[in-house]
């Protein structure tokens, strides 16, 4: 039986000042699944989830929602209305109202979407508890930290039950706690059956949380598939870095021999290898060096996919 997606984006089109900022991006989301975009800044990444909020129209391509058996589903811009019933959407930056506690900002965003006062009177203190935010069911945003606010916003883009969460980049800015209590929350969603669209720039956040990632670059799909997968296509199982006094003259002496690539960074020397323990014994000669063995990861991809390069915001 085929699945129907939630999410189903073709070929879409967007360019700014001359420029493509998403270039025939596609993608689809299964129920229960999260779908993470991964790529570098100004890959496309926020055009794309405003392209499919439609927050912005795009010059070419489809955007379409909740397909159904009978082979109809909801199209962006059309049925705008109709979608965003049953979306909920985390933004970059928080659009929390100052004004407003915590639970008046659930209890009037959850009146934007018609629900009556006796449901909001069930829904609000459920989602508060759920965002670990009982506590401070009275206190203002400018009164909350970084991660707290993150989990309210959370908490009000569930106000409306959605069917799909789109979540750009949640746990930007928060401290490692705050960062996992945020993951917690969203692997919690994940088991009730929601379905997330995430971008982000934390490797081991989309590691853990994402079924299948889309890599973007300068607008582009260049990669897609699960986390594993991924790694196994484009790396070489092994990784050893090197650093150290005297390291970076190492990726151009006998050692790179033993790697079937070599990369340099700062002070850093990466080896990448089928098979390290040549490679750590030759090491053994350079006493003075430091060496970390470990497994090809999600960041070892993105860097191999998207350059080393730091990128200009935009």
């Amino acid at each position: 039986m085929t699945t129907l997606p939630l999410l189903d984006i073709r070929e879409l089109v967007k360019s700014y000042g001359g420029t493509r900022v998403v270039d025939g991006v596609s993608l689809a989301i299964a129920p229960g699944e999260c779908l993470g975009v991964i790529g570098p800044n100004g890959a496309g990444k926020t055009t794309t989830i405003r392209l499919a909020l439609g927050l912005t129209a795009p010059e070419a391509g489809q955007i379409h929602y909740f397909a159904r058996a009978d082979g109809s589903s909801l199209a962006m811009p059309r049925d705008a209305l109709a979608i965003k019933q049953r979306l909920g959407v985390v933004s970059q930056f928080d659009s929390l109202d100052p004004d407003f506690d915590c639970a008046e900002n659930l209890f009037v965003f959850g009146r934007y979407f018609g629900l009556r006062r006796q449901q909001l009177a069930e829904r609000v203190p459920q989602l508060l508890a759920f965002a670990a935010l009982s506590h401070k069911a009275r206190a203002r945003p400018s009164e909350l930290s970084g991660g707290m606010r993150r989990r309210l916003s959370l908490a009000r883009a569930l106000i409306n039950n959605p069917d799909l969460l789109l979540l750009d980049e949640p746990t930007t800015g928060l401290d490692p706690q705050a960062r996992h209590l945020m993951w917690e929350r969203l692997q919690m969603l994940l088991a009730q059956g929601k379905s997330i669209l995430l971008t982000t720039h934390f490797m081991d956040e989309a590691e853990r949380l994402c079924h299948r990632l889309l890599v973007i670059d300068h607008g582009r799909k260049i990669a897609e598939g699960t986390p594993r997968a991924l790694i196994a296509e484009h790396l070489e199982p092994e990784v050893v870095e090197v650093y150290g006094n005297g390291a970076v003259q190492l990726a151009a002496s006998p050692l790179a021999a033993h790697a079937e690539r070599v990369e340099t960074s700062g002070e850093t020397v990466f080896f990448y290898t089928r098979q390290a323990r040549a490679l750590l014994q030759a090491l053994e000669g350079h006493p003075g060096l430091r060496t970390l063995h470990r497994p090809a990861n999600l960041e070892d991809l993105f860097l191999k996919l998207t350059g080393r390069q730091i990128r200009d915001d935009g």
